[in-house]
């Protein structure tokens, strides 16, 4: 057994902020208006910008990436982000603020196709919004290629 496994490796908070969700918007290309139109976000049941799907990366800028690679034993330049997923529990508005919580749920050794191993590390954030309730879980899977 891993001694990794359910070890938190950080925290985050910040807030969903319409300027972002705006600069999401532009760079996923999300044509739906609803994201942009307030009168339209409120007749759609939002009580806010509703943010785009990817909205929680937003979560990396607040991080310090640098320290939890290192801190999972890690060398950051053999590391590459083999997936990401989120799953909903409610959209994310503007005004919303999230506490992240992100814990290794999955770390083991492969060999490689072409020899050697690599290190396939999942990692588990749970966002909580400000009374506590769970909006969205963020899965993802990084990769630490091996020395052949």
């Amino acid at each position: 057994m891993n001694t990794l496994i359910d070890t938190v490796v950080d925290r985050v908070v910040f807030d969903v902020e319409r300027g972002k969700i705006l600069e999401f918007v532009r760079a996923t290309c999300t044509d739906d208006p609803v994201h942009t139109d307030l009168e339209l976000a409120a007749e759609s049941g939002f009580p806010g910008a509703p943010a785009t799907a990817t909205h929680v990366v937003v979560a990396g800028h607040h991080r310090d990436q640098r320290t939890f690679v290192e801190r999972l034993g890690l060398e950051l330049g053999r590391v590459v982000v083999g997936s990401v997923d989120w799953s909903y529990r409610r959209p994310l508005v503007a005004g919303d603020t999230l506490r992240g919580t992100r814990r290794v749920v999955g770390d083991e050794t492969r060999e490689g196709r072409r020899g050697g191993t690599m290190r396939l590390i999942t990692l588990e954030t749970e966002f909580v919004d400000g009374r506590g309730e769970l909006a969205v879980t963020q899965r993802e899977v990084l990769i630490e290629r091996g020395r052949s």
